[in-house]
């Protein structure tokens, strides 16, 4: 019966207090989630960028096959932007460019990061695997009617009159018989393997 001493104006001034804590508990966790949905967002774009790096490809693929060998010596390599990069990047021609594509091909290359550690394909059975391993670059290339290649050859490509006759006229037949540039350019940039 204690309860009955304290006034009703002080238990009403309670409720109110409660009231209002709550409300602002309501936009506190909101700003707390956007926060984190901001920080998780960044944290995976700054993951993507870092392991779009050509030092960062290199570090496991030096040692363990030659593609870097063969990148160092094609045109997407040699040939340089006006601030010094490489004309391509390996993620200029491996990663797609858009979301969430991007970070699907990501999360499908961790399993190159598994097989390097687990020692899978190394420099011994490299030439074995490389059929296997073409193959799947190429489908996915395939795929995308080469949408990497084309982000970067765009103005180039349907540009005619800078290619060779042979090339414009192969370039303009493209729609019509349904290929790609990886049906024609597969091996430009990496030995091309002979499939079985």
């Amino acid at each position: 019966m204690k309860n009955d001493n304290i006034h009703p104006s002080f238990k009403l001034k309670v409720c109110r207090f409660l009231r209002k804590k709550l409300w602002l508990g309501i936009p506190a966790v909101f700003f707390v989630l956007i926060g984190l949905t901001v920080f998780g967002v960044a944290s995976i774009h700054g993951s993507i960028k870092f392991t779009s790096r050509n030092d960062f490809c290199f570090g496991c693929h030096v040692g363990m096959d030659t593609i870097v060998e063969e990148y160092k010596e094609s045109s997407h390599f040699i040939n340089k932007k006006p601030n010094g990069d490489p004309a391509a990047t390996c993620a200029d021609c491996h990663v797609p460019n858009q979301y969430p594509a991007k970070l699907k091909a990501k999360i499908i290359a961790l399993k190159d990061v598994y097989n390097k550690w687990k020692g899978t394909i190394n420099l011994q059975n490299f030439e074995k695997e490389r059929p296997r391993l073409a193959s799947y670059v190429w489908e996915e290339m395939e795929k995308t009617d080469s949408k990497n290649c084309r982000d970067c050859h765009k103005d180039v490509l349907f540009d005619f009159t800078k290619q060779p006759q042979r090339a414009a006229l192969n370039h303009q037949q493209l729609e019509q018989t349904g290929k790609t540039c990886i049906d024609c350019h597969s091996g430009i940039t990496h030995k091309r393997p002979v499939l079985q």
